[in-house]
């Protein structure tokens, strides 16, 4: 969740999420002490779902074809003196990704407004179709919830008595007390954070299960940063196997195998995302064995971002610290974003494939075949909230114009990795940003447990954080038979349970060996755009237990590949 290194939080709150998502997932893990004999409940994720359509019904002819406003209304029987004038927002909803297994499903309709008035407006189930543009008024359907006064912003209706699971859901606001019009933002608001949006909780129920205490690992002794980079491992290159076949199957063999598109055949890679300061001088080298360092082993993927800029660290990758990592036997991870970090300026994807960018495009092209091993590399992770790049097409477009001049150039060791956030209310937008398989050769997303920060106060469990998109993509079908990757994860710590952080990593393997199509792991270790206070610090190392923690679970078989950095 990151744009060149910065954390994308997901916010429940009236304010943009970072990179403008309104709000997000939220999650849960087990709750302990519940009695074997009777039935546990896991608190899941919340689900965010945005509207699938809506309009305004009224007889009142000016109200137009509500198909191209911004806007819904609603408004008394007798508005703005007119006798005939009432008006009711009608909004659907289209939900699809509640498991079979939930129970004590919650909804809450939100819908923002922009004043605060003296109105009661109530949310019904209702029979008319939000997808006809200015359907007449008709009965009512049962009352749902009521709001008595409209404050200015979000304004929340429990709709639990309708919305009961999976289905298409329809709902219309009804208004009274206030014979003037209120004005509703409406799905084609441009700014998608003011859209209205359903909030789905609820809990999954599951049979009885042992719960088998975990002893948790010793602190380390405390000890400062290293001045000077550790000596490296001697390392041997990785064993290659035969290519995987062209639909990008998983690879079956003995443990110590990695195929030409990195896929090992048994486990998966453990990763670090470190970034570097003015303080180190803007070692990016130095930033990762540093950490290296205080968790006791090598990582075998190293995420770097860079920009379209072709100079520097930021342009000119691979820079001599990722050409000294290379050496000594770490996989690198190039995010390249279709922008200049230190400009400020963000391209469109236009400019990618129009040509504007075709010798900065080469010039990348020839260093990463001149680097002679595979390398990760992915264009413009999390492109679906990149609205002023273009639309989901031209980002289609974008990645294969540059997929194609790579492979011309000969650049045939890059291994493309499609990076989504993986955010349930982008998921009717993925198969639309899907380059196609014959581009992309791993599928990747970015989920973390960010409990209080961003704004929740649900503590996820490892298993939850990473296993609602992976069931998700199982469903769909998007990249079947693709190795997957977190190309970024993360957790935040309790601060009413300081050693919840300690246990996430512990529980950290086991989630990863439940999920088997995930090959690889990356922990993003920066505060991003989260802002570290009392409650709130998504790095791994920001206290002893999380560093402990974080240590055990790379040590885990699982993660130690006998092929690459762990080795």
């Amino acid at each position: 969740m990151t744009r060149h290194g910065l954390h994308r939080i997901t916010r429940i709150r009236n304010s943009p999420r970072r990179k403008a998502i309104a709000i997000g997932v939220v999650g849960g893990s087990v709750v302990a002490g519940i009695v074997a004999t009777m039935m546990p409940l896991l608190a899941s994720d919340d689900l965010s779902i945005r509207a699938a359509a809506d309009t305004t019904a009224t007889a009142v002819s000016q109200d137009g074809d509500n198909a191209a406003k911004s806007t819904l209304a609603t408004c008394a029987t007798r508005c703005d003196g007119n006798p005939r004038g009432g008006r009711e927002a009608v909004i659907e909803f289209a939900v699809t990704t509640v498991p079979a297994t939930a129970v004590n499903v919650r909804a809450t309709l939100r819908v923002h407004a922009w004043q605060q008035f003296a109105a009661t407006v109530t949310a019904h189930a209702s029979p008319l179709s939000a997808r006809e543009s200015r359907p007449p008024l008709t009965s009512a359907g049962s009352a749902l919830d009521s709001v008595t006064s409209v404050s200015k912003g979000f304004n929340e209706w429990d709709v639990s008595k309708l919305v009961t699971g999976n289905g298409t859901w329809t709902v219309s606001l009804a208004q009274s007390g206030l014979e003037s019009r209120i004005y509703w933002a409406s799905v084609e608001n441009r700014n998608p954070d003011l859209r209205p949006s359903l909030l789905i909780s609820y809990d999954l129920g599951s049979g009885p299960s042992p719960v088998t205490p975990t002893r948790p690992a010793p602190p380390p002794s405390p000890s400062a940063s290293p001045t000077t980079s550790p000596k490296p491992s001697p390392t041997i290159a990785p064993t290659r196997t035969a290519t995987p076949s062209a639909s990008g199957t998983l690879p079956s063999g003995k443990c110590g195998s990695v195929s030409d598109k990195l896929v090992p055949s048994c486990g998966a890679w453990w990763g670090m995302y470190s970034p570097a300061g003015a303080g180190s001088g803007w070692d990016h080298g130095k930033a990762v064995t540093d950490v290296e360092t205080q968790v006791g082993r090598k990582f075998d993927i190293v995420h770097r971002y860079h920009d379209f800029s072709n100079a520097g660290s930021n342009g000119a990758f691979p820079d001599v610290y990722e050409s000294q990592q290379m050496r000594e036997g770490r996989l690198m991870f190039f995010a390249w974003e279709s922008r200049d970090f230190s400009a400020g300026t963000t391209l469109k994807w236009s400019d990618v494939y129009g040509g504007k960018q075709d010798d900065t495009i080469d010039a990348v092209a020839g260093r990463i075949r001149a680097a002679g091993v595979p390398v990760f590399i992915g264009f413009d992770h999390e492109p679906e909230d990149e609205p002023a790049k273009g639309s989901d097409a031209d980002f289609v477009r974008a990645w294969r114009y540059v997929h194609d001049r790579f492979a011309s150039a000969g650049a045939t060791n890059a291994v493309w990795v499609w990076t989504m956030m993986g955010w349930s209310g982008h998921h009717s937008r993925y198969a639309g940003l899907y380059p196609g398989d014959r581009y992309v050769d791993w599928v990747a997303y970015d989920p973390y447990n960010f409990h209080v920060c961003n704004g929740s106060t649900v503590w996820k469990s490892p298993k939850t954080t990473i296993g609602d998109f992976y069931s998700w993509l199982d469903d769909t079908g998007i990249g079947a038979g693709k190795p997957r990757m977190l190309a970024e994860f993360g957790t935040n710590f309790n601060a009413a349970d300081l050693g919840a952080k300690q246990r996430w990593f512990q529980e950290f393997p086991a989630a990863l060996k439940a999920h088997p199509k995930i090959k690889a792991a990356i922990y993003f270790n920066s505060a991003g755009m989260t802002s570290r206070t009392s409650t709130c610090d998504m790095t791994m190392n920001h206290d002893a237990s999380a560093v402990a923690g974080f240590a055990q679970a790379g040590q885990d078989a699982y993660l130690r590949q006998p092929t690459g950095g762990s080795r």
